[in-house]
């Protein structure tokens, strides 16, 4: 029956080759397909990850005009979480243990326009911890931490309009130098109000605005007299240094001409030596 149908081995084989290459083709299309697509999920989910993953610790949410809000309140967080989406446009931190802000703590974070802090154990942020943040940042809350002083290195011009009230507010001549340095808003400057100051004896108010007392007080007044009397300490040195080279140099000086006077006298005599010897060689 074989026989019947092909006559012999080689049109048998002839007859079955194009059919064997279209199905070599066709599988070879589809293991192509299936490599490209499952290149191409890999892909996309490395890039979701990268861009728009949400921290464990953290809720996220889409916006309607794009971006995302980010909320990591009250999760006893002691650290900025490092792998916040960098479309996120809203962030809360508020309600954490949070005890400094490290520079580039938000460098990732092109479009963020608001940064809630509150409520966290804030004392110290380090310069360059709101990098990344002058173009986009408009609202800034710091309310209701441990934080004593501003320092224009570590706001680094921001403009937003910032929340700084129930701080302890340490008003001295440092917070005084810094305030007309800051670039907030000038409303935010209202916020500061003293807890404590330095020197005691100025008279500042608990309780006032520091800005309100600012004008009007020179609490670096204190400060400028210590300098002037370690100035005026440093120059009494000195001057007593040149003193005593001067006199050091007057009594060296004196015994080098007393020396050299000695020479002198002594002189002659050289001289007249050989004077005697020839008398005595002439008499003999």
């Amino acid at each position: 029956m074989v026989q019947g149908l092909c006559p012999s081995r080689r049109v048998c084989l002839y007859s079955t080759m194009p059919l064997l290459a279209e199905w070599l083709l066709c599988h070879s299309l589809v293991a192509c397909l299936l490599l490209h697509s499952l290149a191409l999920s890999a892909t996309t989910a490395g890039l979701h990850g990268a861009n728009t993953g949400c921290p464990e610790s953290c809720y996220c949410s889409e916006m309607a005009d794009g971006g995302r809000v980010v909320r990591c309140s009250n999760m006893h967080l002691a650290e900025v979480p490092h792998d916040l989406p960098n479309d996120t446009r809203r962030l809360y931190l508020d309600g954490n243990l949070l005890t400094t802000i490290p520079a580039d703590a938000f460098a990732g974070l092109p479009l963020l326009n608001e940064l809630d802090l509150s409520h966290n154990e804030l004392t110290q942020m380090e310069p360059g911890a709101f990098r990344g943040l002058v173009p986009s940042l408009r609202s800034l809350d710091l309310s209701s931490n441990r934080l004593t002083t501003l320092e224009p290195e570590v706001l680094g011009g921001l403009r937003a309009q910032a929340n700084l009230t129930h701080n302890p507010w340490h008003c001295d001549c440092r917070l005084q130098v810094a305030m007309p340095r800051l670039d907030l808003e000038p409303v935010s400057l209202a916020g500061v109000v003293c807890h404590t100051s330095e020197p005691k004896d100025v008279g500042v108010d608990t309780g006032v605005p520091f800005i309100m007392v600012a004008a009007d007080l020179d609490l670096c007044a204190g400060l400028k007299r210590t300098t002037d009397v370690a100035m005026l300490v440093t120059m009494f040195g000195w001057f007593a240094m040149v003193i005593s080279y001067l006199v050091y140099y007057v009594r060296h000086n004196q015994e080098d001409a007393r020396r050299h006077l000695e020479y002198l006298k002594s002189l002659p005599s050289i001289l007249d030596r050989p004077e005697e010897s020839s008398k005595l060689s002439t008499v003999v």
